[in-house]
């Protein structure tokens, strides 16, 4: 059964940086729509970014556009989130997803769930 498990997580002051990974087993991402995912206590699971497999673009949520970049690891079977400026507000826990489409509801269409990883910002 394919796996899919985020890491990377940690503790960080405002405006650091921190670079989280995203790792298959089990099936490979190659030609799979992925987007990395949020859910701050108290509220709802929130979308951040999809890498649309069909035509090569990652979308962003306005929330962390400029800051957040997600990249593909092919030979790892892997997915990064390079996230940069950290605001207390970004304080979640982060995962991925594969998704069958992209766009600012995919999360509805997701259809591999990962483990998350832990994202505190605070000083």
């Amino acid at each position: 059964q394919g796996q899919l498990v985020a890491s990377g997580g940690g503790m960080v002051q405002p405006g650091g940086s921190l670079r989280l990974s995203c790792a298959a087993s089990g099936f490979t991402l190659e030609n799979r729509s992925i987007g990395w995912f949020r859910q701050a206590p108290g509220k709802e699971r929130e979308g951040i970014s999809c890498f649309n497999s069909r035509n090569g673009s990652t979308e962003y949520a306005d929330s962390v556009k400029g800051r957040f970049t997600s990249s593909q690891d092919r030979p790892n079977n892997a997915m990064h989130l390079q996230m940069n400026n950290l605001q207390p507000e970004d304080t979640a826990v982060y995962g991925c997803a594969t998704t069958a489409l992209c766009g600012t509801s995919w999360l509805i269409w997701a259809d591999s769930w990962g483990q998350g990883t832990q994202v505190t910002v605070s000083s």
